[in-house]
């Protein structure tokens, strides 16, 4: 095994709790030349041992922490991390018909692993080339614990860019069924694994999507709607809900899952969410209640001005054409958009359109996607129920 040694500044970083380590406090990083995705002893000053770590020199996040002890860094290691885990899901874990995360990453003490099962299937990324090196020693333990009927690989997101890999995904061990279908809520999607946003669904949002029923009534407007996790979740308590999004496609997969489940009431429009609203804004159309679930804006730090902006402007024109009384269900699922700076947004576009707001929830991603303490980038999820006073 290498070793990396980390400065001052790094040391003190570490301890904080955070698993991650930047190439700026690796001060030796040229000479000692670890592998991309090696698994290096992690040194403090006075060449303290400090931990092991995933490690790529060609990333910004160069080491990743896997674990504080010398415990040798094997199959049985992964097996061990990867089976509790599954186990912290308790009962959901064992509901087929709902789709769950089994590992979430950092937060599960397995850095940049993401497993999500849909049915029998199950969906994998491995987003570090640290994660990506053990690809099928993964797999085999998946198939070991799991014994799912298929497992497919997602590893198409733009963050293997940052470390140097490849972008790839497919069924990799059995088959996809389709069509593939999960429960929600006591409402049942269909969905792709291979073509769907991240795994397929946005799971981080479950229970967002069945909490959001409890205060939306009336005519409701669902932006950025995508397969209608949050529109058809409404509209068994709503009049009729208007879902829009800028995708064709996720429109289409949104009316084959109101028609699955025999809803009737949710109309579909394809537009760009800032444009509608403004349109909206314009002919002064309003609505009971506004939804508003938009990608992420902030990608990196550099661009969190151009991002809070944007969060403003949306949520700005979502209040002008909500009724007295009417509900904005916000979220943000960016993980540089910190908690503070949404809530600081928000009360700018209060004040701006002279609207009080009072606060019903403050909510996170579902409980299959905890938050590390320590770690505040898997806080990224924040969704506010609001009413207009």
């Amino acid at each position: 095994m290498g070793q990396v040694l980390i400065n001052q500044k790094g040391f003190q970083w570490l301890r904080t709790g955070h698993p991650w380590v930047y190439r700026s406090d690796l001060p030796d990083l040229e000479r000692v030349s670890p592998e991309p995705g090696s698994v290096v002893a992690v040194l403090g000053p006075g060449e303290k041992f400090l931990g092991q770590a995933f490690c790529n020199p060609r990333s910004q996040i160069t080491l990743r922490m896997l674990t504080r002890s010398r415990d040798p860094i094997e199959k049985d290691f992964w097996k061990r991390r990867i089976e509790a885990a599954i186990e912290r899901r308790g009962a959901l874990a064992r509901d087929k018909e709902r789709a769950v995360r089994l590992i979430h990453g950092e937060s599960d003490g397995l850095p940049s692993v993401i497993l999500d099962r849909y049915g029998d299937v199950l969906v994998f990324q491995t987003l570090s080339a640290g994660a990506d090196r053990l690809k099928e020693t993964f797999i085999e333990i998946f198939e070991d614990v799991l014994k799912p009927a298929g497992i497919v690989e997602r590893n198409d997101a733009p963050v293997r860019d940052l470390e140097g890999l490849v972008k790839q995904k497919g069924v990799v061990r059995g088959n996809l069924p389709r069509p593939l279908f999960f429960k929600e809520g006591g409402l049942k999607f269909s969905v792709d694994p291979l073509e769907g946003q991240k795994t397929g669904a946005f799971l981080d949002q479950a229970e967002n999507h069945v909490a959001a029923r409890n205060y939306v009534r009336g005519r409701a407007l669902d932006l950025f709607s995508y397969q209608g996790g949050f529109a058809l979740s409404v509209a068994t308590a709503a009049q009729e809900v208007l879902a829009v999004d800028s995708s064709a496609p996720a429109l289409a997969a949104l009316q084959e899952n109101a028609a699955l489940n025999g809803i009737g009431n949710v109309t579909t429009w394809e537009a760009n969410g800032f444009d509608f609203l403004r349109e909206c804004d314009e002919r002064k159309e309003t609505f009971d209640a506004v939804i508003l679930d938009p990608p992420p804006f902030v990608r990196d730090k550099k661009n969190v001005t151009g991002a809070v902006r944007g969060y403003k402007e949306i949520n700005l024109r979502a209040l002008k054409i909500l009724k007295p009384g009417g509900i904005l269900i916000t979220c943000s699922c960016s993980q540089n958009f910190t908690p503070e700076m949404f809530e600081e947004t928000l009360k700018e576009a209060s004040r701006d359109t002279r609207r009080e707001l009072q606060v019903l929830e403050r909510r996170g991603a579902a409980p299959d996607h905890p938050v590390l303490l320590t770690f505040p980038e898997s806080n990224y999820l924040q969704c506010w129920i609001l009413r207009v006073l």
